[in-house]
């Protein structure tokens, strides 16, 4: 396969799951505020910082404002990250080699393109208007993904896929469990252990994970076992665990895939080291490892797989110069 067909596949699906999953960010933290008592201590810019998007942010706006950031977050250009920005460009990447893929999905991604384009303002006219909009966001890209697990052949091109949404579901994971480490409630409120319980089912929520803890963990929810369960549960397709398997299963297609192998080992050591009994404030600090240890792959399978063709080019270039 060529590496710019590579590249363009495995970012098609990494800026779709970004789209879904900023979706589900921006609506486990607008519960999770609704939930806070009075004295409870969690701003909006919160949601900006675990998404390292903070920076970006002060370059375009004063004030860290719920309005001006759920703009930012959801409709604003200027931010790569953005669910409109994301969506446009996982259509682009569709549109330029639409051969390697089922023809329905250009469809269905060009219908969410549309989709997003028409009701980014009317997700900006309220919380409840944003909480409809996003939800379904998040329906039509998961009909984009069943219809690729359907009618694709899982040859290569299918394997940069997988690779694509893996990496981003684990980094986004990491992110939507983070945001419960920027809450700090008041030891003395009233009912302050339910409150916990009930901002980890948030959590569970926003991933659509909460019915199969009930199941596989028990009906109790607190914070140590969600943690555990959203990082290395082997079976549900969300968490940690799963999705550096997944990773490592679309590596073993592929030739040459050492270097980016032992980079993912290195994050099953970290993930297997941790003590989530023990975690309470450090929470962030291992997430943001973790997060760590997920860039370091990306940037082990974009040198190994993804920049041949920009090499090419480069040689190409010099040799027209001499």
């Amino acid at each position: 396969m060529l590496s710019r067909v590579a590249e363009n596949l495995y970012w098609m699906a990494r800026y779709l799951e970004r789209a879904e999953n900023t979706a589900r960010l921006i609506n486990s933290t607008t519960q999770t505020v609704l939930d806070l008592p009075r004295r409870a201590s969690f701003g909006w810019d919160g949601l900006l910082r675990i998404a390292r998007l903070d920076a970006l942010y002060g370059q375009y706006y004063e004030t860290a404002n719920e309005d001006d950031i759920m703009r930012f977050l959801i409709a604003d250009e200027r931010n790569p990250s953005s669910i409109v920005s994301c969506i446009h460009y996982a259509r682009e990447n569709t549109r330029t080699f639409r051969e390697v893929l089922p023809m329905e999905i250009w469809e269905r991604i060009n219908s969410l393109h549309l989709y997003a384009q028409k009701n980014a303002a009317l997700a900006l006219q309220g919380r409840g208007k944003r909480y409809e909009v996003l939800n379904g966001i998040v329906e039509r890209r998961q009909s984009v993904i069943g219809l690729l697990v359907g009618s694709m052949s899982q040859d290569v091109a299918y394997q940069f896929i997988k690779l694509g949404r893996n990496i981003e579901r684990a980094d986004m994971t990491t992110r939507i469990v983070d945001v419960n480490s920027a809450v700090r409630l008041p030891d003395d409120a009233p009912g302050v252990e339910a409150l916990r319980e009930r901002l980890w089912m948030n959590t569970l929520n926003a991933l659509s994970a909460y019915q199969m803890y009930r199941q596989h963990v028990g009906v109790h929810v607190t914070g140590p076992e969600v943690v555990r369960y959203l990082l290395t549960d082997a079976h549900f397709p969300r968490t940690l665990q799963h999705c550096l398997a997944e990773i490592e299963s679309c590596l073993t297609v592929l030739t040459n895939y050492k270097v980016p192998m032992g980079v993912a080992r290195m994050a099953w050591r970290r993930l297997e080291g941790l003590q989530y009994e023990h975690l309470g404030t450090d929470l962030h600090e291992q997430l943001d490892h973790l997060q760590s240890d997920l860039g370091a792959l990306h940037e082990a399978i974009t040198q190994q797989y993804l920049t041949l063709h920009h090499a090419v080019a480069t040689t190409a270039t010099q040799s027209q110069s001499q």
